[in-house]
């Protein structure tokens, strides 16, 4: 497939309005207002009327009528589903998250389907994943398109190579709607002898049991470091080639000449 024509996909960029992550969302306010009972004054529906109250489970996930008999569907086991055609939206998977759902068969047909449904948009939801099926042999020019079409319309690109692992992706996002980011960032250690176990774990093939057999035998990174090829290669479980690679990669100089 060709790519998309930049004067094309540029116009309907123009015609977009662009999320503003400091402002409230439509969509969260339209819910807040709902639940104290108050009257709504901004529309979550694509038609411009007022938005239906939210479910009863707050753990639900909102799913377009449209999107009824995906089978992707067949694969969000764990978490509730409701639909509704009063959003915009394939899903809804939290106050200020959304999900757009995309088959890359249906994108080589209709590729400007995708720019259309970003217009309609608009600026409601601060999180907006583009959920992309790979279900084409050769998906790599259409991807090139839809990363262009990611990067400029701020949106987070998913891919799944299956309609199981697609519906497992939307059903993870609303588990993790109200999860710290910190769960998913690396965990630095600050115990000394685990820091020294990961540094040593950064030289492949060294694992994490060899690191802790190399400091019960040798006490220290300077004793391991002082010890010969040969006596390395001694370690149990280490052997010739992680002995000769830990051994290099600990005498190799720190700056190339």
């Amino acid at each position: 497939m060709d790519d998309l024509g930049d004067d094309s996909f540029d116009d309907v960029l123009a015609a977009m309005d662009m999320p503003t992550a400091p402002k409230q969302s439509k969509v969260e306010a339209a819910t807040k207002s709902a639940e104290t009972g108050t009257k709504i004054g901004a529309s979550v529906s694509s038609t411009g009327g007022a938005a239906k109250p939210p479910p009863s489970n707050p753990h639900s996930i909102w799913v377009h009528t449209k999107q009824r008999g995906n089978p992707i569907l067949k694969s969000i086991l764990n978490v509730p589903l409701e639909f509704r055609d009063d959003i915009v939206a394939d899903y809804v998977v939290g106050r200020t998250s959304c999900i757009l759902y995309l088959s890359l068969k249906y994108h080589n047909l209709n590729p400007d389907y995708i720019c259309q449904r970003l217009k309609t948009l608009g600026k409601l939801y601060e999180l907006r994943v583009l959920l992309v099926q790979v279900d084409t042999p050769e998906p790599n020019n259409a991807l090139k398109s839809l990363t262009r079409i990611s990067l400029l319309a701020d949106l987070t690109m998913m891919l799944a190579w299956n309609a199981e692992e697609a519906g497992k992706i939307i059903e993870t996002y609303k588990q993790f709607e109200k999860r710290p980011p910190d769960l998913i960032m690396e965990r630095v250690e600050s115990n000394p002898h685990q820091k020294l176990v990961a540094a040593l774990t950064n030289i492949k093939p060294v694992n994490k049991t060899d690191a802790v057999t190399l400091l019960q035998i040798f006490g220290n990174l300077e004793n391991i470091a002082n010890a010969s090829e040969e006596r390395l290669s001694q370690v149990m479980g280490l052997g010739p080639r992680k002995a000769k690679k830990l051994f290099k990669t600990l005498h190799e100089p720190f700056l190339s000449k």
